[in-house]
């Protein structure tokens, strides 16, 4: 695997590919705020989402900017969303570093996002699918909080936004969606200057 300081700087994504489960019982968890963003994205770019049996996922390609961008959303479930990616990628021939992966992290209380050039999984699993089938970790990620609660791990994520954070998370999506847009037609480095330090509500 690529050492993480050598992954280009200057990234503009061309698949933003967001993180969830498929389902109804799914619908609204923390796990699925990637789906929720990439709902977003779509909304914002009109860019309609159909299931792609080759790509495992809904997909959909548009224009933003000049530049031609497509949306993923896996429906592997979440534990082999790698394998949704790859056959992206393979199709267009693109490299692993124009992916920009959208998921959730509860190291990172509700409010706030993150966006980073590269690095680990930190635990979360369709990460460590996306890093395995693309083998390597050098690529953007965005990461969404969804904070972290005395219960089990899995509960937590499973679960629902309260009614305070559901408040929180319309702004952060907004947030979200003004963050990729940066990066695609700017590069993820402006956007990390101009969003790592916002906090919804604030």
């Amino acid at each position: 695997m690529a050492d993480a300081a050598t992954a280009p700087i200057n990234i503009l994504p061309q698949l933003i590919v967001g993180l969830g489960n498929p389902g109804a019982k799914y619908d609204g968890t923390r796990h699925n705020i990637g789906f929720v963003v990439i709902d977003e994205l779509a909304r914002s770019w009109q860019i309609p989402l159909v299931e792609n049996k080759k790509f495992q996922g809904l997909f959909g390609e548009g224009t933003i900017g000049g530049k031609k961008i497509r949306l993923l959303k896996p429906l592997t479930y979440m534990n082999n969303s790698g394998q949704s990616i790859r056959a992206v990628l393979d199709w267009y021939k693109l490299e692993a570093a124009s992916v920009m992966v959208v998921y959730d992290d509860m190291d990172l209380p509700v409010g706030r996002l993150r966006l980073r050039l590269n690095g680990s999984a930190g635990g979360q699993n369709g990460m460590k699918s996306a890093i395995a089938h693309l083998g390597t970790q050098n690529f953007p990620r965005l990461r969404v909080g969804i904070g972290s609660k005395d219960q089990d791990a899995i509960s937590h994520v499973l679960g629902s936004f309260s009614p305070p954070e559901k408040t929180l998370i319309k702004e952060v999506n907004q947030y979200a969606v003004s963050a990729i847009e940066v990066s695609v037609r700017d590069g993820v480095e402006k956007a990390m200057n101009l969003f790592n330090n916002r906090i919804a509500g604030e």
